[in-house]
């Protein structure tokens, strides 16, 4: 099979073609044995189109103000932080249906995280977990346990978990919250220059918690998460990262003062670095006064100043990429009342949509790539060739033609998601990796 892909232009700022358009030639055999990729400047002005063996599969559209839609070409997408619940929960999303997912939403690397039943905290399921995803057009990067079945009592064997695949370690959705136990994981975890990721969530203060504390959890009548749930966790481990010289990553950061607070670490020298989610970009605490369960997350949605802090620590780099913490939740764990409805929403195929709906008027789109697939890539030690090497991933995407995000699109088992039924800006077209190309009909 061949694919030709016609005037796409180049953001990937460590490649020769950066901010060009150019031409693809891209032959895949039959054994998955990696052809050479050609790629050359773009000449004539022909509309830009994705061809298999000759045939146009997509080919760029033209609105109503007759302006033609561009095609652009990056390094693939890497997730962050995702959950597919196998082992132990396949009813709300396997391995299989996440990758499906996470390929339509312009991914070629996931990193997944441990809360699973068994939880990814020895090498076996490390192991498990990698076989599942074998061959698959996304590469599926296990996140190993900190703590022994996340339990928060003792440290797992990071090291063994290391050397059998997981890229990083983290409890999920259950931040480690003993001070001394996170102190050693971060000193034991810098013998093999490993990185912790925490959630940034104080247990003992969000207890209880539905949403964030403030004027709208007050005039509901809803227990309310302070701010201070957030940045004391966040400034206690900047403490113990001062104190231990090793890598942090904080995910899910969610207000104006831990943005802050992580910038000044920065600029301290201290090896941190941190993301958040798509929907905390787009969202405020305003969506839950209509006390629909879909919108409650955790971290919790805040202040329309919160996000517009976020925005800003995105745009000037404070914030070095998105992770999605798509969580994936069955139909009875969410058509309850708010109170015992569970946390999560499932986000990650249309990620960069509602990223690039948010954020497109004030953040460039280069800027949007990095935190997308470059950055994470350096961070997480993952494979970062530039787009015109011959063993490369990328996404190719359009930032002007629109996606109609309906049920029958979805490609997840569940269906938590506030976007079901819209519009969204922006288009992922395809993802080519491991010599697979796969185009989303």
């Amino acid at each position: 099979m061949s694919v030709l892909i016609r005037q796409a232009k180049v953001v990937d700022p460590n490649s020769e073609f950066h901010n060009k358009v150019v031409d693809i030639s891209l032959p895949l055999s039959s054994d998955k044995r990696q052809e050479k990729l050609e790629i050359k400047i773009s000449e004539g002005n022909i509309s830009s189109a994705i061809l298999l063996d000759d045939e146009i599969v997509w080919e760029a559209s033209k609105r109503s103000n007759d302006t033609e839609e561009g095609l652009y070409i990056s390094p693939g997408f890497v997730d962050v932080f995702a959950e597919y619940c196998e082992p132990g929960f396949e009813h709300k999303e396997t391995i299989a249906s996440g990758l499906k997912a996470a390929a339509a939403g312009g991914f070629t690397d996931v990193l997944l995280s441990p809360n699973t039943n068994p939880v990814l905290s020895t090498k076996s399921i490390i192991q498990f977990v990698a076989q599942k995803a074998k061959n698959n057009v996304v590469n599926l990067h296990p996140l190993g346990a900190i703590t022994q079945n996340i339990e928060g009592g003792s440290l797992a064997e990071m090291l063994d978990m290391h050397a059998n695949g997981a890229v990083a370690f983290t409890d999920g959705w259950k931040p480690v919250q003993h001070a001394n136990l996170m102190l050693k994981a971060l000193e034991y975890a810098k013998s093999f220059n490993g990185v912790l990721l925490q959630i940034p969530l104080d247990a003992s203060l969000s207890l209880g918690g539905l949403m964030h504390e403030g004027e709208i959890s007050t005039r509901l009548g809803m227990e309310g998460i302070p701010v201070l749930a957030e940045t004391i966790l966040i400034h206690r481990d900047i403490e113990l990262l001062r104190y231990t010289n090793s890598r942090l990553h904080i995910t899910g950061v969610s207000t104006e003062a831990g943005v802050e607070m992580i910038r000044k670490a920065k600029k301290e020298g201290l090896n941190i670095t941190c993301s958040i989610t798509p929907y905390h970009c787009a969202l405020t605490d305003e969506a839950l006064q209509t006390y629909d369960s879909v919108y409650k997350v955790s971290p919790v949605l805040r202040t329309e100043q919160d996000r517009q802090a976020l925005v800003a620590g995105l745009k000037d780099g404070t914030i070095d990429c998105i992770a999605t913490h798509h969580r994936p939740q069955d139909w009875d764990a969410k058509s309850k009342e708010f109170e015992y409805a569970s946390n999560g929403m499932n986000i990650q195929e249309i990620a960069f949509n509602v990223l690039l709906g948010a954020v497109e008027n004030t953040i460039p789109l280069e800027r949007i790539i990095d935190a997308l697939a470059i950055r994470p890539r350096k961070i997480f030690g993952l494979s970062s060739l530039a787009i015109g090497n011959e063993s490369t991933s990328f996404t190719l995407f359009s930032t002007n033609e629109f996606t109609n995000f309906t049920s029958e699109k979805v490609q997840s088992l569940s269906g938590n998601n506030p976007f079901i039924g819209k519009e969204l800006k922006g288009k992922v077209i395809a993802i080519f990796n491991q010599n697979q190309f796969h185009i989303n009909r």
